[in-house]
């Protein structure tokens, strides 16, 4: 069974994926984020670590949803390079260094931060408190800091429907100057020495200040989201998988199980049934090849997730 699923996706899933990560790109914003997996015979000592890239299109965009799975040996930086190296937009993503580099040694993304990963530390100074004094922890730097990001999240909420132009003007208008003084106050805690150097708040305060240029970017596009928690919800189905299944075995096995969880995460996102599209595919994919077992990437349009030319018993059920 194993092997029918490495050579279905070889053979015909791939192409289509490949069509769908052109798409993607095309996106005015798009989000990625990864999580560690493990492949038994990649060559490499037993407990390498192998990496289960994501790269989505944005939350706001509705419109021909795409989740791309992309399985690499590592996670340095060449890598998200070479995936984004024709892309003109922006690239929301965690802190990782690596996402920065995709900004500065290419001439068309620009990185966007995650306000979600901005609070964790202080979450984590709050989980850690001693709670048998209330006050204090309310009076903590953690706490000013977690209620500071919640009124920004909070005016951030209410613009979900709106559209880019609207939801520009409102962050503008009135969460902007929220950004501003939060960002004042946190260096002004960093320049009096307010909290413990070693401590998680001070190290949630570097993160602010570190970040900054990155944290501000969604205050200058409607498009962009707050936070990455959609790649994060994206991601979180592999690493639900990967509990039950543990380990790839191969490359080459770990490489279709991003195959068909591209199509199969992106079939979700455009109303689909998974298992009907799948049967389509699978009737559909191998009469477009050649007399060489190639499909010419054209003919692939009417076969892409969100394609009207789905049949019906592809779709979900319309409430």
């Amino acid at each position: 069974m194993s092997n029918w699923i490495i050579n279905s996706s070889d053979r015909y899933f791939a192409p289509l994926v490949e069509r769908m990560r052109q798409e993607l790109l095309k996106f005015p914003v798009t989000q990625a984020d990864e999580t560690p997996t493990q492949v038994i015979n990649d060559g490499r000592s037993p407990g390498s670590k192998s990496y289960m890239w994501v790269h989505r299109s944005c939350e706001f965009c509705k419109d021909r949803p795409v989740v791309i799975y992309e399985y690499q040996k590592g996670r340095d930086h060449g890598l998200p390079l070479a995936f984004y190296q024709d892309y003109k937009g922006v690239l929301v993503t965690d802190g990782l260094q690596q996402y920065h580099l995709v900004e500065k040694k290419l001439e068309g993304p620009v990185n966007a931060n995650c306000w979600a990963h901005a609070r964790r530390d202080y979450a984590d100074a709050i989980k850690a408190a001693d709670k048998s004094d209330p006050d204090a922890v309310r009076r903590s730097a953690a706490y000013q800091a977690l209620s500071r990001i919640s009124q920004i999240y909070k005016l951030e909420d209410a613009l979900k429907d709106f559209s880019p132009e609207q939801r520009l003007q409102e962050r503008q208008d009135n969460i902007g100057p929220l950004v501003d003084e939060y960002f004042a106050w946190v260096k002004k805690q960093l320049e009096e020495g307010a909290v413990p150097p070693k401590s998680k708040t001070a190290e949630g305060l570097r993160y602010s200040v570190n970040q900054e240029k990155y944290l501000r970017v969604f205050l200058s596009d409607g498009n962009v989201p707050i936070d990455n928690s959609a790649s994060e919800r994206a991601i979180r189905t592999f690493c639900i998988g990967k509990k039950n299944w543990m380990f790839h075995d191969s490359i080459r096995g770990a490489k279709a199980s991003a195959v068909v969880y591209s199509l199969s995460e992106t079939a979700k996102l455009n109303n689909l049934r998974p298992y009907h599209y799948f049967k389509y595919l699978l009737t559909e994919l191998p009469n477009l090849c050649d007399e060489r077992g190639k499909i010419e990437p054209a003919k692939l349009d009417e076969l892409l997730p969100w394609s009207e030319a789905l049949p019906d018993e592809c779709r979900k059920p319309r409430r």
